[in-house]
């Protein structure tokens, strides 16, 4: 979603675009844009040829090769880091961080330029400002939602245990569950044995303006993610819909949450439930963090994202015309 806020700026700020993708597509869509996919080696070292700016969002080792035949400033977006799942680089990971000496790097947190340790420009990611606003006519009656894919990196079985706790000390919150995956089973399971199957929705993934009338009508998304999350455009898009957000504190998350919500230790079941606890007993705190929201959110907006990238853009080739191969 990234890469495809940025290609449109660009475009919508007087630039040209090209936009190299690997997969085939899946369905038809009118860009505003040139989508090459799958190219040929000639047609990639020919993209590289055109272009003034070879940008890529992470880098593919596979995509960087013609840059090696021709000499084009190159800038990279890290959206996380190039371990493996148990930590170790490998040999790809090692030389993807050798490639970032030869880069323009951009990181989408602190969090994320601290683990790339190179040299950074650090612009937050945007979200869709068009999609994700205040919806007039939707009450916000409704108290809990979590918005993500059901792994277990995301923490929902966390949320659940958070709530059977909070059941004892008599708070029965209803929680929203927004989204799909392979732990769905497991976690349905789960409400039935804590018996929460009155407090717990299951509702499947949402899109778009249907998935922000979702956030607009919550007045608390949580996000307890296991793992160190590099950014969190799902706390932008809760923000954006006017929910507070409680999130895991290490990783990009906490930065994407700025002063909109509250963070807790990740995987720290006692921890997130004092949060909720705080939080659901005394909902006129509430206001103190959505009230923070426009500020936060300003500098995420597309156009502001887009300026930053474009700055760095400049500042590598030294002038204000940039087309741009962008290689996903």
């Amino acid at each position: 979603m990234v890469v495809s806020i940025l290609a449109h700026e660009f475009v919508r700020s007087g630039h040209e675009v090209k936009v190299v993708s690997t997969t085939p597509a899946t369905q038809e869509k009118a860009f505003p844009f040139e989508v090459i996919r799958k190219p040929s080696p000639w047609e990639l070292v020919e993209l590289a040829r055109w272009c003034d700016v070879f940008f890529q969002a992470n880098i593919s080792l596979k995509g960087i090769w013609p840059l090696l035949l021709l000499s084009r400033p190159y800038a990279v977006t890290h959206q996380g880091w190039y371990a493996k799942p148990n930590g170790n680089l490998g040999w790809r990971g090692h030389l993807k961080l050798f490639v970032t000496r030869f880069a323009h790097n951009i990181s989408a947190s602190h969090f994320v330029a601290d683990h790339v340790s190179c040299s950074s420009t650090v612009i937050p990611n945007p979200y869709l400002e068009d999609v994700f606003f205040l919806r007039k006519g939707i009450t916000r009656e409704k108290d809990l939602v979590f918005l993500g894919r059901l792994v277990s990196d995301k923490g929902v079985d966390l949320l659940l245990e958070a709530l059977a706790r909070l059941k004892t000390q008599g708070l029965t919150p209803a929680l929203t569950v927004v989204g799909s995956g392979p732990e769905e089973p497991s976690l349905r399971k789960q409400v039935r044995d804590l018996a929460l199957d009155d407090q717990v929705d299951f509702i499947g993934p949402k899109i778009g303006r249907e998935l922000a009338e979702v956030l607009n009508s919550h007045s608390i998304l949580v996000a307890p993610a296991r793992w160190e999350e590099p950014f969190g455009i799902v706390a932008l898009e809760g923000i954006a819909c006017g929910c507070v957000v409680v999130g895991s504190e290490r990783g990009g998350l906490k930065e994407a949450i700025g002063p909109c919500g509250v963070t807790f230790p990740n995987g720290d079941v006692e921890a997130l439930s004092i949060v909720l606890l705080e939080l659901l007993r005394n909902r006129d705190q509430l206001p103190a963090y959505q009230e923070k929201a426009a500020e936060h959110l300003r500098r995420h907006t597309s156009a502001e994202v887009t300026k930053a990238y474009l700055r760095v853009f400049e500042s590598a080739i030294g002038r204000e015309s940039v087309p741009i191969t962008d290689s996903l």
